[in-house]
């Protein structure tokens, strides 16, 4: 299943692949598995690859490099940048700050050229919006790039309705990245309507609200990585999700298919103008999302689904409060 990428942007697979848990985002990754599962999406035209060249300091980016030989044509290289990150426990890496300042992204987008072993890239996207630079400004270093045939597409993610207005009144902004599903909806009330105003394509992140919805954590030491510091993942919180969860699991299984697989179907029905990247580190697992465009949700079932998980439904914040600051902005 392809779908186009805003209304005058590209033709990209609407199931894409995110690919920042095989740089250590979620627990340890093995890169041979990690090149073996792009490689499968490529065979299987998912050509949508989502990276950003802050995963493990260029790493992801490495690995796609690798993986895409080749095969360059085959593929739709979506990068992000902008995020600032400093070493974390355990051989991580966390955000501290963002910049949108043109000389960084004019400089970082030769260095993820170079790692990706690429001349040109397809979707680049300005991961914040630095409140200390305006929009208008970093669009214009990014429209530069598009002059000059280093990128094809320019993109935001987690920006207000506000800053996507600005930023589309200086370039064409092809699509916004950000978090939507089942249990993040609050771009329906604002910044959903604004990009569809605009012919903006909506790209959708964490559809399995970082594996939740998957129905497989049972308890909050389930998670050994960042999640377990997120608070949705936490304490009454984590208990209060699971209750929705399991009754999203009963739904899957009437229907026949994985809570992963109802999850993602569930986000693609919502309009033909989104796409979403769900994020594995395994062939099985890419298989099994892969096949969730293979469900057909009746007006019944999205009735039984929005009863079960309605808007607002779920407990806690989608990240610590230090990081909420940098969203929507």
């Amino acid at each position: 299943m392809n779908r186009i990428l805003g209304t005058k942007g590209p033709l990209v697979s609407a199931i894409g692949l995110g690919c920042m848990g095989m740089s250590g985002a979620y627990g340890q990754s093995d890169d041979k598995q990690s090149i073996a599962t792009i490689e499968r999406a490529l065979e299987l035209g998912h050509n949508f690859l989502d990276t950003a060249d802050y995963y493990l300091a260029g790493h992801n980016e490495g690995l796609i490099g690798q993986a895409i030989q080749g095969k360059r044509d085959k593929a739709f290289l979506s990068v992000k940048t902008g995020q600032l990150v400093a070493p974390g426990p355990n051989g991580t890496m966390r955000p501290y700050s963002v910049t949108g300042r043109p000389e960084y992204i004019q400089n970082a987008v030769m260095y993820s050229l170079r790692r990706l072993q690429t001349d040109y890239i397809d979707l680049y996207t300005l991961a914040r919006i630095d409140p200390g630079v305006t929009v208008e400004e970093t669009i214009g270093a990014l429209a530069d790039l598009v002059q000059k045939g280093v990128i094809r597409y320019i993109g935001l993610s987690e920006a207000s309705a506000e800053s996507i207005r600005k930023a589309a009144a200086v370039h064409p902004i092809t699509a916004l990245q950000i978090e939507y599903s089942l249990w993040s909806r609050d771009i329906e009330a604002e910044v959903l309507p604004t990009i569809r105003e605009l012919g903006i394509g909506l790209v959708a992140y964490a559809p399995l609200s970082r594996g939740f919805l998957s129905g497989e954590y049972k308890k909050p030491e389930d998670l050994k990585d960042g999640r377990a510091y997120m608070p949705r993942f936490q304490g009454e919180n984590f208990y209060k999700n699971l209750e929705l969860v399991e009754k999203i699991k009963s739904l899957a299984k009437e229907k026949g298919c994985t809570p992963s697989q109802l999850a993602i179907a569930w986000v693609l029905a919502q309009g033909e103008d989104i796409i979403t990247i769900p994020g594995t580190k395994q062939v099985k697992y890419l298989e099994e999302n892969i096949a969730s465009e293979k469900i057909n949700l009746s007006a019944e079932d999205l009735q039984s689904i929005e009863e079960i998980m309605p808007a607002g439904s779920v407990s806690g914040t989608r990240y610590p409060e230090k990081f909420m600051s940098s969203l929507n902005q």
